[in-house]
């Protein structure tokens, strides 16, 4: 089955795939929860570095190596999700876009992470002796997406997920109606860094080579715009907008426009993202498929009195 698809294309539908698994991350943290995040890339880098070093220098096997990247996300997610308790909206964007400053800085200088270098040789996981690569890896990563996206499904039609969003609405409504906001926000924050540290570990066992520069702002800033296009708290929002900015400059590259320079190529992706995000904001602020406000409700009609003139009378 690995030999009947086009590598390339595949490559490109396993990146989707695994940017899709971050969206779902992020819209879970920012679209449901309401907590705004610029260090998302952290998570992301926690993830593959961490399968990364427990596959290729531990050797341990890929597949624990990839659960245990998830839980070992999961837990520093947790940790970093604590500043959540003090700050909110823009002071809480601001800390999180310095937290995923440091953690990509620990990257590039640790010993540990192979520092500027990376770690390369990061094996395939195997599945009774056969390596997962090109449509066979495809087929893995797939899978995860659904699994992710029926646990996300469920969790935001739970009880904590309409903690969460009652959160998203009014955090002082919500601790006055009883919610533990402490627990949920750090909570949100584990859960949405898991599903970037499954996208981690799955990125890392797929290029078998990682360095610090595949987890700066760029990716953060990028994968909000995706967000946001899509929808807030929208899970087929999050599906739509990464698809359509991540297989957009792909597009050029395939159809080979005449009037794009593909040397500036990811210059125009970034004026592309910008303008849409513009358009967005001042057209559909909650997204492309992002929930509308509630409709208000019907007040009811108090008929008018008639006047003097027309037989009416003064109560």
């Amino acid at each position: 089955m690995d030999d009947i698809f086009n590598p390339y294309y595949v490559d490109i539908v396993v990146f989707l795939v695994i940017y899709i698994l971050l969206g779902l991350g992020l819209n879970l943290i920012t679209g449901f929860a309401g907590q705004v995040t610029l260090g998302h890339a952290a998570f992301y880098g926690i993830g593959a570095y961490s399968s990364a070093i427990l596959s290729a220098k531990v050797g341990l096997n890929p597949w624990l190596s990839i659960i245990l990247a998830i839980v070992i996300t999961f837990l520093l997610s947790a940790i970093l999700g604590l500043p959540s308790l003090r700050v909110r909206e823009d002071f809480l964007a601001i800390t999180t876009l310095g937290l995923g400053l440091i953690i990509q800085s620990f990257f590039k200088n640790a010993e540990i992470t192979g520092g500027a270098y990376g770690i390369d040789s990061i094996p395939l996981p195997s599945l009774f002796g056969f390596e997962l690569k090109n449509a066979s890896y495809l087929l893995f990563v797939v899978l995860v997406m659904l699994a992710a996206i029926y646990v996300l499904k469920k969790m935001t039609q739970s009880r904590i997920g309409r903690a969460w969003m009652t959160i998203r609405e009014d955090e002082t409504v919500a601790q006055s109606m009883g919610i533990n906001t402490t627990y949920y926000k750090v909570l949100v924050f584990a859960i949405g860094g898991a599903y970037a540290g499954a996208a981690g570990a799955l990125f890392a066992h797929k290029v078998s080579f990682i360095s610090a520069e595949s987890f700066g702002f760029p990716i953060s800033a990028t994968l909000l715009s995706m967000v946001v296009l899509g929808g807030l708290g929208s899970i087929r929002g999050t599906i739509f907008g990464v698809s359509a900015l991540y297989l957009l400059p792909e597009a050029f590259r395939l159809f080979k426009i005449d009037f794009v320079d593909m040397k500036y190529l990811d210059m125009y992706k970034m004026m592309l993202y910008g303008i849409l995000m513009v358009l967005v904001m001042r057209y559909r602020p909650k997204g492309i498929f992002g929930k509308t406000q509630l409709k208000k409700s019907k007040t009811r009609q108090i008929p008018k009195q008639k006047s003097l003139k027309d037989g009416g009378h003064v109560a």
